[in-house]
């Protein structure tokens, strides 16, 4: 329990340290707690960096040069080791908004000089007091529509500035009894072989009947831009979940580099989650043959023994970039 306050303790100083710094000071400070050789993931044009200074040249000085006076919005903070290495470092997974004023572009994206908020949701691998490997994704797309940009006019559910839990508990600074997060992590895990189970013979089970086992009937999916949120079963069958299998074939799961839970918490990340094919059309873009890849955060809350909210961040820029659709280079 006290490497993962340790590991929490970290994080938070370095998010401070971070959110605070003069912008041609980034580097510095986040080579203070980052490994010279750490791993950095994030969506694209972000994708693979490995030292803190190119981190700081490739994502956080833009970002924080386009979002002026930016504030971290946490709804969502928790901590444990791995299930895929129970042994190993603890993992600090971090969900929210980063504020700002959007005073100047990012990646083409106009400003707005008005308020935006850039979803994030980030996951920093500690070990031996140094943050070592980080996933850091986060909705360009979402930004680009509060920029007046739509997109995906056509997305099935509904564009939202996103809140956090709804019972407001959402940030576990402090410990947590480990009997809950082992609790969650079982629904998680339970809901990740039904849907694995669905892919494998899709008529044994209505979706009404395979989702009502994980999921409380007034479930919330905050869903990323391009598709949207819903609310309820019912809706999110009709706007995601029967859209989404309709349009897409052939999935194929590549596991998870990180799955973890604590308290009522939990959620993972792939790089990618999966690979598949938009056989008959998908967010507006024609069917093609193309194995593209899906980039995915999900974040859970579970309440009693089933799931009740889920925050998902999928890289759908690269995504759609592998099927020949540059959303970003449209900008230019």
């Amino acid at each position: 329990m006290q490497d993962v306050q340790e590991a929490k303790a970290l994080v938070r100083a370095h998010y401070q340290a971070l959110d605070t710094a003069p912008i041609d000071h980034i580097a510095e400070i986040l080579g203070h707690r980052m490994s010279d050789d750490c791993l950095w993931r994030g969506f694209h044009p972000f994708n693979e960096r490995t030292s803190p200074s190119a981190v700081a040249e490739t994502f956080w000085s833009p970002v924080r040069q386009s979002l002026a006076r930016m504030q971290r919005r946490e709804d969502v903070f928790f901590a444990a080791s791995n299930h895929n290495m129970p042994d190993g470092d603890i993992w600090v997974v971090s969900m929210g908004h980063l504020m700002g004023l959007f005073d100047e572009a990012l990646l083409g994206i106009p400003a707005t000089r008005k308020i935006a908020m850039l979803r994030y949701a980030e996951f920093n691998r500690v070990s031996d007091g140094k943050i070592v490997e980080t996933a850091m994704y986060c909705d360009l797309l979402h930004l680009m529509r509060q920029a007046g940009i739509v997109r995906f006019p056509d997305q099935t559910a509904a564009h939202l500035v996103q809140p956090g839990p709804r019972p407001h508990d959402g940030l576990l600074y402090d410990a947590e009894d480990p009997a809950e997060g082992a609790k969650t992590l079982a629904v998680i895990d339970r809901m990740i072989f039904a849907v694995d189970a669905a892919n494998e013979n899709p008529d044994a089970r209505t979706p009404r009947d395979e989702m009502r086992e994980n999921w409380h009937d007034d479930m919330l999916w905050w869903g990323p831009e391009g598709i949207g949120a819903t609310y309820t079963i019912d809706r999110y069958i009709e706007q995601h979940q029967a859209p989404f299998r309709r349009g897409i074939a052939d999935r194929s799961f590549n596991g998870h580099v990180a799955r973890l839970a604590e308290g009522n918490y939990g959620g993972f990340f792939g790089w990618p989650n999966l690979t598949l094919t938009n056989a008959a059309g998908f967010m507006g873009i024609a069917a093609n043959a193309v194995r593209a890849d899906m980039r995915v955060i999900d974040i859970y809350r579970r309440e009693g023994d089933k799931l009740a909210e889920n925050w998902i961040f999928i890289d759908m820029l690269h995504f759609l970039k592998m099927q020949g659709v540059d959303v970003l280079g449209e900008l230019m």
